[in-house]
């Protein structure tokens, strides 16, 4: 059964840093695309940041310089670190994995909270 489960959000001031985490079961990191979401209430979930196989990453314009994605190939997990965050990168944070061809996301993790204070 594939399972996507995230870890590491919280509140942090602005400027602050936290780590998100994405447990993966049934699918290899190494060789899936994958993404980290964000949303907030009453908006679009928005994509943050793409890693296919082989690491090749993009991001969101609005977390570039800031956020950088990557996976742990032996314990099977992606990760988000996010520096310098702002307020208004609060949001729930959704890892996912994707059809490298393109579409929508094939499976999604059930979020993780992230609530940056000014």
């Amino acid at each position: 059964q594939v399972n996507l489960v995230e870890s590491g959000g919280g509140s942090v001031q602005a400027g602050g840093s936290l780590r998100l985490s994405c447990a993966v079961s049934w699918y290899s990191v190494t060789d899936t695309c994958m993404g980290w979401f964000r949303q907030t209430p009453g908006k679009e979930r928005e994509e943050v940041a793409r890693i296919v196989p082989g690491s090749t990453t993009t991001y969101a314009d609005s977390v570039k310089g800031r956020f950088t994605a990557s996976k742990d190939n032996a314990k099977n997990i992606l990760n988000l670190q996010m520096n310098s965050l702002k307020p208004e990168d609060t949001a729930m944070y959704y890892c996912a994995i994707l059809f490298c061809s393109g579409g929508s996301p094939r499976y999604w993790g059930q979020g993780t909270q992230v609530t940056v204070s000014s």
